[in-house]
């Protein structure tokens, strides 16, 4: 009895020690470009700690903010290379994989960010998304609202045509230059950091931002006239690494997906906040906030800057649009 005790003791302990312990951790980094103060930063934090107590500790996710790990290009490479494992990227990087998902970035395609959410939750975005990730390797999980472009200058604007000249600073995208250049600006693609002191030394004369952003960065200090052109409804991806996705089980893979779609949900809910609050702090600051005739702007791209010159797909363009 006493060997036979010994011997099944023995297995016992050699079972524990060949199977895989319960609390093996597995890390993973999560990278943007976004500052800690703002909800694309606070609401990454959220979900990977909410990961982390869902799966009780079996994921410790580190999120690196303000392009820590690199610039958003570097990060979207990142994936690929293993630099990386989650990352909150636009589409106009994903773009760079798969073209067509950049028409999402195609002037006036959203009416508003009610219609970009909708977009979200359509077939069109599953195939565009998929595409993506038959391309690159990796999974598009959630969506989270940017925000509006409009367009800050030191001389009004109510129409396409009141552009002609104008130096304005925009992201060296193609989608972002598509307006700009449709209405005759003059493009000039100066670091972002260096902008607000671009339009304080007259460098340029104009930029485009979110309203989040005119007020974050100060540029409303040094522009007299903020112009509702509302050009682009943007949005960020919260994206995996085709490596780290195609490693998680089903279970995981739908506990991931959840938290990462809630955490786009607060993320959205605070940024709509705070725009629709905005337009009433500027006029307070005694900034012009204005109007302008959007159909015209968007009637000048579509004649102006096709589509196709991005390799984007008009039928793509129509579905969206279509979406309600």
């Amino acid at each position: 009895m006493l060997k036979l005790s010994a011997t099944i003791l023995g297995v016992v302990a050699g079972i524990a020690l060949a199977a895989p312990s319960a609390n093996a951790q597995t890390k993973l980094r999560w990278g943007h470009v976004y500052e800690t103060s703002e909800p694309f930063h606070t609401e990454s934090v959220w979900a990977a700690e909410e990961i982390a107590k869902r799966t009780n500790n079996r994921y410790q996710i580190t999120v690196f903010p303000a392009s820590q790990l690199g610039k958003e290009n570097d990060l979207n490479q990142g994936l690929s290379l293993g630099a990386v494992d989650i990352i909150i990227s636009g589409s106009s990087f994903a773009s760079r994989a798969f073209p067509p998902i950049g028409v999402t970035y195609y002037p006036y395609i959203f009416r508003n960010p009610d219609h970009l959410l909708a977009y979200t939750k359509s077939d069109v975005f599953k195939e565009l998304t998929a595409g993506y990730e038959k391309a690159s390797g990796n999974h598009i999980a959630a969506v989270t609202y940017y925000g509006v472009r409009h367009t800050t200058s030191n001389k009004p604007i109510a129409k396409c045509a009141d552009m002609q000249g104008l130096k304005i600073r925009v992201p060296d995208v193609p989608a972002y230059l598509a307006m700009p250049r449709a209405c005759g600006a003059n493009t000039s693609p100066i670091a972002f950091a260096e902008v607000y002191l671009a339009l304080q030394n007259g460098t340029v004369e104009a930029q485009e931002n979110p309203l989040t952003t005119i007020e974050a960065k100060k540029f409303y200090e040094v522009q007299k006239h903020i112009v509702l052109t509302g050009h682009i409804v943007d949005h960020l991806n919260t994206v995996v690494a085709g490596g780290v996705w195609s490693k998680l089980s089903d279970a995981d893979k739908a506990l991931f997906t959840e938290v990462f779609q809630e955490a786009a949900t607060r993320a959205t809910k605070i940024i709509q906040e705070r725009e629709a609050a905005l337009v009433q702090t500027f006029k307070d600051k005694g900034i012009s906030v204005t109007e302008v005739d959007k159909a015209d702007f968007e009637k000048t791209v579509l004649a102006k800057v096709p589509m196709e010159d991005f390799k984007y797909r008009r039928a793509d363009y129509d579905r969206i649009r279509a979406v309600k």
